[in-house]
């Protein structure tokens, strides 16, 4: 007898099990779209979320992301590769985040249509034996069956749905908790309205940072970023009109205790202004505490300091002035910084090193006690050369190019470093110029940011919380009863009373179920 075969194989016989195309796509579909799959993919997207956490990222500070590199020059081309400096947007983590969305979908649709037929059905009948049920008890009544049928309607039908009455039926059947399936499903929609809110906040939103010293001033405009990271469908267009200045950074550092030399609290005051006629407006811009600007928000997630230095040239002429950022480098801001003076003759003349906010010794070492600037101090190496900076060669203003230079030598012949104080001034070897330091200004961090999916996910988030409760809080129960008429002792009449209770969710709560509907059953039972 020869085998059967496949039209779709073009006469080539299948061998036992074989799936043609159309059966290994429906196969392959059941795997995506089963629950299983959707929470394996829920914890894979969670799994793949830990690397943005703990790895800089280059939308959110692009400066951690640069000192990183420097710092892991050996990791950093392997790193770059799997883009774990922007996890969220990379490949892979998309191709979770769809193949999530799918499997949801799936999950969800054919649901909903179970639980619309299970809306329109009634409640089954009552089984043939009562007293077989797992939870169950039965007690005799005077009345007669027909008036006991309609007291158990009475009572079950306030908080029950009944299977509608029957002629001949002995039995009243109840159900209540069908809210319970609708919590799931609306718990498993909210996910879906969360992946949508973080998705159209990622294609139509942007994200952008800058660091501004002290009485700067800032426009929206994607000149002023120091780093801007824009949606997929994001037009420039969407920005809004706005412009604000530094007027004031403060904060409150903490003197004793084990968290001595901490910042607690520290706030910057702002005054901004909406469009060119826009009225001026002061706020007060905190940690968690953002200034919203139209839909835009300003958040303050970072501050520091910048060294007010002039340095003049060997001709005396100033060619560099003003606040330079320097980078804290850890908890005690202790900092790091370069200063470029691209202009000095005879040479070019850079400087590169550390400020001390509240300068010490410890054992000999130096270090800053507290990030406080109570003692400001610089400690920086001078060089001269060619530092590449009249190239045209776009260059960080963070990083200096040593390759061409050397560093000014003092006459021990070793380099010369430049320390400082509020007010000194070092005078540079071989007559090349000298350095002050004049004062020490604040600079803070701002993250700018339109998330315009950011209620639809406060929705889903809310949604979710509510299916949630309603799938831990509301139990599915089945309850019947029975009246069988003629069944007294005595033999003169009367009815027995059957009742079970069965619990769907098995949250072991039936027996005291059971025992409040027989007090309301037996309330008119004479």
């Amino acid at each position: 007898m020869s085998r059967p075969r496949d039209p779709d194989d073009a006469g080539r016989a299948r061998r036992s099990g074989e799936l043609n195309a159309r059966e290994l796509g429906r196969w392959t579909w059941r795997q995506i779209t089963s629950m299983r799959t959707a929470l394996m993919l829920l914890l894979l997207l969670a799994l793949a979320a830990i690397p943005g956490s703990v790895i800089p990222q280059a939308d959110v500070d692009s400066l951690a992301v640069t000192r990183w590199k420097n710092e892991h020059p050996k990791l950093t081309p392997y790193y770059e590769k799997l883009d774990l400096f922007s996890v969220y947007s990379s490949p892979w983590f998309s191709a979770i985040y769809l193949l999530l969305v799918i499997s949801l979908v799936g999950c969800i649709i054919p649901r909903l249509f179970v639980y619309y037929r299970a809306l329109r059905a009634q409640p089954p009948v009552a089984p043939r034996h009562l007293t077989r049920m797992p939870v169950h008890a039965s007690y005799d009544s005077d009345l007669g069956q027909q008036q006991l049928l309609e007291h158990a309607r009475a009572v079950l039908g306030r908080r029950h749905r009944l299977r509608p009455a029957a002629e001949g039926d002995d039995f009243v059947s109840a159900e209540r908790g069908y809210i319970r399936e609708a919590g799931n499903l609306v718990f498993h929609l909210s996910v879906l309205i969360v992946l949508a809110g973080f998705a159209v906040g990622g294609l139509w939103g942007y994200q952008g940072g800058v660091i501004l010293v002290e009485g700067s001033t800032f426009s929206n405009n994607l000149t002023q970023y120091d780093d801007f990271n824009p949606g997929g469908l994001f037009r420039q267009q969407q920005m809004q009109d706005f412009r604000f200045t530094v007027n004031e950074f403060d904060a409150e550092w903490l003197d004793e205790g084990p968290r001595a030399g901490q910042a607690r609290k520290f706030e910057a005051q702002l005054s901004y202004q909406q469009g060119k006629d826009g009225k001026r407006k002061d706020y007060d811009l905190r940690v968690n505490h953002p200034l919203e600007i139209d839909g835009t928000d300003v958040f303050l997630i970072g501050h520091g300091y910048a060294p007010v230095v002039t340095v003049r040239d060997g001709t005396g002429d100033i060619v560099y002035t003003g606040p330079t950022v320097f980078l804290p480098q850890d908890a005690s801001f202790l900092s790091f910084g370069v200063i470029k003076a691209p202009t000095a003759k005879p040479g070019q003349i850079a400087l590169e090193g550390l400020f001390y906010p509240t300068f010490d010794f410890v054992d000999g070492n130096p270090v800053t006690v507290f990030g406080d600037d109570r003692l400001p101090t610089l400690s920086m190496l001078a060089w001269t050369g060619d530092l590449g900076l009249d190239t045209g060669r776009s260059q960080s203003v963070y990083v200096l190019d040593k390759t061409n230079a050397e560093p000014i030598e003092d006459e021990d012949g070793k380099p010369q470093r430049v320390d400082l104080q509020l007010g000194d001034k070092v005078e540079l070897e071989n007559g090349l110029g000298s350095v002050t330091f004049d004062r020490v200004d604040p600079w803070i961090r701002v993250q700018i940011s339109q998330t315009p999916g950011k209620e639809v996910a406060l929705i889903g988030v809310v949604l979710a919380l509510i299916g949630l409760c309603a799938s831990l809080f509301i139990r599915p129960r089945r309850v019947w009863v029975r009246v069988v008429p003629g069944t007294m002792d005595d033999g003169g009449g009367g009815s027995r009373v059957e009742v079970a209770v069965l619990d769907r969710s098995g949250n072991g709560e039936t027996d005291e179920v059971l025992a409040t509907l027989l007090d309301k059953l037996k309330e008119t039972a004479q």
